[in-house]
């Protein structure tokens, strides 16, 4: 029998440590390891063998599955034991062997991830992230430091993004795939060193846009890949008749940073 704590259940062949945080609700499984600065929001389940540990917050809802590490120091030979956190938003499916951690003082001290997303068996999330809603991480998909994942991002199996990396709204990125360079919001990128090979047609049916919505993007994407990123994406931005989703690229593409952008192959 599971004992019941305020509408939870705790197996008592998990240690909750002094000090944590526990929703209502919540179910922690056995051989859990749950540390003394963690917060479980209501409704949260830890299968079992999960570990929680650091200044981390998990958001109601969210299912953690076995053998998951989350909060755990970063993996930077720069980090030096400082208070860092991770924020962990609602309603989450975290898979089997999944990694999160926290983020590092040169990084700003937090690694925050949405709402609503599926992080599939063995994926990562590295230190000083910010992942957004409806993310996807497809099994063994590795996010380095510091990089900025996009609400509705698919990041397909066995695919590494390189530190500092943004990926934008709605973009996917294809299995086997290395990602060096930001990838603008819808773009699809492929192959084994990553090129943009287009729209997400799928993607952006689902979400609602229209034919006239997605010639636009790919007239705005053709003149992006003839010539500078950034010095073609001022000039566009300049016009008066631009739609919603190309304001939104163009956006992207003039936001702070100074990294390149994953082009077309010519």
């Amino acid at each position: 029998m599971w004992p019941a704590m305020a509408d939870s259940r705790i197996h008592p062949l998990a240690l909750v440590e002094a000090g944590a945080e526990l929703g209502q609700g919540i179910t922690i499984g056995p051989f859990c390891h749950i540390g003394p600065q963690v917060r479980l929001g209501d409704g949260v389940e830890l299968k079992s063998h999960v570990v929680v540990t650091g200044d981390t917050m998990i958001g109601e809802g969210t299912v953690v599955f076995p053998f998951a590490c989350i909060g755990e120091v970063p993996q930077d030979l720069k980090f030096r034991g400082e208070h860092t956190r991770l924020q962990i938003g609602a309603r989450n499916r975290i898979r089997e062997y999944v990694t999160m951690n926290p983020g590092t003082e040169g990084g700003g001290g937090l690694t925050v991830i949405g709402d609503d997303g599926l992080f599939m068996a063995g994926a990562h999330v590295a230190h000083d992230c910010r992942i957004g809603d409806r993310v996807i991480l497809v099994n063994h998909a590795s996010v380095a430091g510091h990089c900025v994942l996009e609400d509705e991002v698919i990041v397909g199996g066995l695919s590494g993004v390189h530190q500092f990396v943004r990926i934008g709204r709605g973009a996917m990125i294809g299995a086997v795939t290395m990602v060096t360079a930001d990838v603008v919001p819808y773009g699809l990128v492929q192959g084994p060193r990553g090129h943009l090979d287009g729209l997400t047609l799928v993607g952006l049916r689902r979400r609602g846009a229209d034919r006239a919505d997605i010639a636009a993007l790919r007239d705005l994407l053709a003149a992006l890949g003839s010539g500078s990123f950034r010095d073609t994406a001022r000039v566009r931005a300049e016009s008066p008749n631009l739609t919603p989703m190309e304001r939104e690229v163009l956006d992207f593409i003039l936001g702070p940073s100074d990294r390149s952008f994953l082009a077309p192959q010519p």
